[in-house]
């Protein structure tokens, strides 16, 4: 059983590094967001936050580059997979910290 082929990943390590490192950066993503933006109900109107988890749905791909994941491969399907599973772990991670009212 070969994990990497000549040409990088297999198809299962590949799909679940990509889907791992999309749930990461979501998660971290909504903590960042709770830190620059705090936990409050106006920190919850700003738009600020769609900017940084913004920053993270791009900046996965140089990492997935590194990891190596040959994103050159990707078609739309695959970017929007990557940014409709950041952005989801996001706003469930960050819905979380805004409604417990953590202090970050």
């Amino acid at each position: 059983m070969a994990t990497e082929t000549e040409q990088g990943l297999s198809g299962h390590l590949r799909g679940v590094t990509v889907t791992t490192l999309a749930c990461l950066a979501g998660v971290i993503a909504a903590l960042v967001s709770g830190v620059v933006l705090g936990t409050t109900a106006e920190a919850a109107q700003s738009t600020l936050g769609v900017v940084i988890v913004g920053g993270f749905v791009v900046l996965q791909f140089p990492i997935l580059r590194v990891l190596g994941v040959d994103v050159q491969d990707f078609s739309a399907k695959d970017y929007i997979y990557v940014a409709f599973m950041t952005v989801t772990l996001w706003f469930i991670a960050y819905t979380i910290l805004l409604t417990s009212g953590v202090q970050l």
